[in-house]
């Protein structure tokens, strides 16, 4: 893929996150990339580190106790985290004050782009919205941010948006608490699109939602996704959603990437032990089995991962290669990696 072809560059991204108890390992030297209009599924379980990556890009970590460790996030070519140092020293002044100035310079650019070039949908519809203020007034603000329009163009353009996310535009000068959880997550839509963005990051959008409310908000999101050509990182935790709507798949456990490629290569060629046990947890309607096959233990503590592969106590298909180090990523077919010792060798690519 072109250089130029990635809107969306996350090169080894590492966070921690300091806390009375210890260091916990949240994001472990995370790569990967978003190309306009694609959108990627990103899958693991609850703690897995996906909110901490969708954070980061957003630049919206809580500091303290989030801290970047290393790590590069490029959106259109741009550099957005900071290239100094953290302060070791108390009195190395000139060392805080430098990286102080970088830090405000990158917010500066953080407000700009936030809500114009990059956009996000927060987890939970029922708090992601401001409870005393109209929802219309709540899309119109993004637009007077960014755009430049008098206030009355900003109120036209949020009926517009409320429209185009199936809501009339007469219910503008209505609070959060008078709208259904669906609906609710209509009008996080419409915020997040009301500048159209290059990239929406999702953070399991239809949670909170029933089944059939699910389904209607992943459909208009492709079919808004289509119109726009806005690419999207979804994050979620079903497979189900990722095949309805994903064009990639990246699966991550305790805070690495584990495995990655198109639908076609998690869904028919899965690789990774972790991407197997999540397909086998799952119900088959043509499987006749009378019990489920979940994954055995649990994920490893964040403050206590282990130096070799994190998946190892969990693992059915573990080996003694799997206790030298932690596993490197390798490419198994063409833009289908896993890390993985027990699948080295699969038809990797030279």
């Amino acid at each position: 893929m072109a250089e130029n072809s990635k809107l969306l560059e996350v090169k080894n991204l590492t966070v921690h996150y300091e806390t009375d108890e210890g260091i916990v390992e949240a994001v472990n030297d995370i790569s990967f990339h978003i190309a306009p209009g694609e959108i990627l599924g990103v899958v693991g379980e609850t703690g897995a580190g996906k909110t901490t990556i969708a954070r980061s890009i957003m630049g919206l970590l809580p500091k303290p106790p989030a801290h970047v460790i290393s790590g590069s996030i490029q959106i259109e070519g741009q550099e957005m985290l900071s290239d100094k140092p953290e302060s070791k020293g108390f009195f190395d002044f000139a060392q805080k004050r430098a990286r102080s100035a970088d830090e405000r310079r990158l917010e500066r650019i953080y407000r700009e782009i936030r809500g114009k070039k990059i956009s996000m949908m927060f987890q939970d519809p029922m708090t992601a919205l401001n409870p005393v203020l109209y929802v219309g007034d709540q899309i119109a603000e993004v637009i007077k941010i960014h755009e430049n329009v008098s206030e009355a163009q900003a109120r036209e353009r949020a009926g517009e948006m409320l429209e185009l996310v199936g809501i009339p535009a007469d219910r503008y000068k209505e609070y959060p608490h008078q709208f259904s959880g669906g609906m609710k997550q209509r009008v996080v839509i419409a915020i997040a699109l009301a500048c159209h963005p290059n990239l929406i990051i999702a953070d399991e959008p239809t949670t909170a939602l029933d089944v059939t409310i699910q389904a209607q908000i992943l459909e208009m999101l492709r079919d808004l996704q289509k119109k726009f050509g806005t690419a999207i990182m979804l994050i979620t935790h079903d497979f189900g959603v990722v095949a309805e709507i994903c064009d990639r798949c990246m699966v991550i456990y305790a805070g690495e990437k584990v495995e990655e490629g198109t639908l076609e290569d998690i869904f028919d060629n899965r690789v990774h032990p972790y991407t197997v046990g999540l397909f086998d947890s799952m119900p088959d309607m043509y499987d006749n089995s009378l019990r489920l096959k979940p994954i055995k233990g649990l994920m490893p503590n964040p403050m206590d991962l282990p130096s070799y592969c994190s998946f190892y106590d969990r693992c059915s298909v573990r080996c003694d290669a799997c206790k030298d180090g932690a596993p490197v990523l390798r490419e198994i077919n063409r833009g289908h990696f896993a890390a993985c010792s027990a699948a080295a060798g699969r038809g990797e690519v030279e």
